[in-house]
């Protein structure tokens, strides 16, 4: 059982050799910073792709040694994010950040059929959050990708983040398709989805749904309803009807409920970083740890 962050970053840390986070369009300050502190900690090597003058100015402003960082000399946004895809494809890459270029400009080079690194029908964002109210790790998905998932969409995002808990030691991950009922309500088409997602399953994990949230996180909530399922206040992955639920759900556990997240999209040969200009210095250090880790285990 994944216990908190700190767990993770020594699970990282005790891997043999290091982890190589390739930055496409690197020349922004924020992004640098956060990959700065996780190669500082030994946990990662940065391959810095943009505009290498800019870059060594942001490093020296920074404080960070650049002999630190491999530098790739590219100017055109588009063959930055070329060469990180083709390092990913080359095994030179254990995973993808976003820097100084447009979430959009940068998915559509990754997800493209011929040279991009796609490897599902149905890339996802999984964020993984430890909470001072929750026993263990625990992850949502899909709150920043999938608006409204339909139920194919729903099993591929579900698969994405199983393999994630696996890649992070998890063998069986407690799977949490979350609705307002738990019962079928064909009025209510997530619980619909729910019941068949459980029906049919998800190799490697074990599904149930619909439950609600309380049911799925609050070990005393289900004897009082007298609901009966090893998920029931365990879950490890809470699956979101849509984005504003799960989008909302993820805000809540950080913004008010004292929580950490890092955050990865899946579904492509290596994990990708779409970290936001305003996500905390913390949540975009916890993002590189999840993702190299992820990225050297798949």
């Amino acid at each position: 059982m994944l216990k908190n962050f700190e767990q993770l970053k020594e699970m990282l840390r005790a891997k043999p050799g290091i982890r190589r986070v390739a930055v496409a369009v690197a020349q922004d300050e924020h992004t640098l910073q956060a990959v700065a502190h996780a190669a500082n900690d030994g946990l990662v090597q940065p391959v810095l792709i943009g505009k290498a003058e800019e870059i060594k100015a942001i490093l020296a402003k920074i404080g960070f040694d650049e002999s630190k960082a491999e530098i790739i000399d590219i100017d055109d946004p588009t063959e930055c994010v070329q060469k990180a895809a083709d390092l990913a494809r080359e095994g030179q890459a254990d995973c993808i950040m976003k820097g100084k270029i447009e979430t959009g400009a940068l998915m559509k080079v990754l997800v493209n059929k011929d040279h991009g690194i796609r490897k599902s029908d149905t890339m996802s964002l999984v964020g993984f959050f430890e909470s001072p109210h929750y026993h263990k790790v625990f992850a949502i998905t899909d709150p920043a990708l999938l608006i409204y998932p339909t139920l194919e969409q729903k099993k591929a995002m579900i698969a994405n983040a199983v393999g994630a808990f696996h890649a992070l030691g998890e063998e069986n991950p407690k799977v949490a398709v979350i609705a307002a009922v738990e019962k079928v309500n064909p009025k209510m088409p997530e619980t619909v989805d729910a019941d068949a997602i459980k029906q049919e399953g998800v190799p490697g994990c074990i599904v149930e749904g619909p439950i609600s949230l309380d049911l799925a996180m609050d070990p005393e909530s289900a004897p009082i309803k007298g609901y009966v399922s090893p998920v029931a206040g365990d879950a490890d992955l809470l699956v979101m009807p849509n984005i504003v639920t799960a989008n909302a759900a993820a805000k809540t556990i950080t913004v008010i409920g004292g929580g950490r997240t890092g955050g990865v999209v899946l579904g492509a040969k290596v994990p990708v970083l779409l970290v936001s200009r305003a996500a905390s210095a913390d949540d975009k250090y916890m993002s590189i740890v999840l993702a190299a880790l992820i990225g050297s285990n798949s």
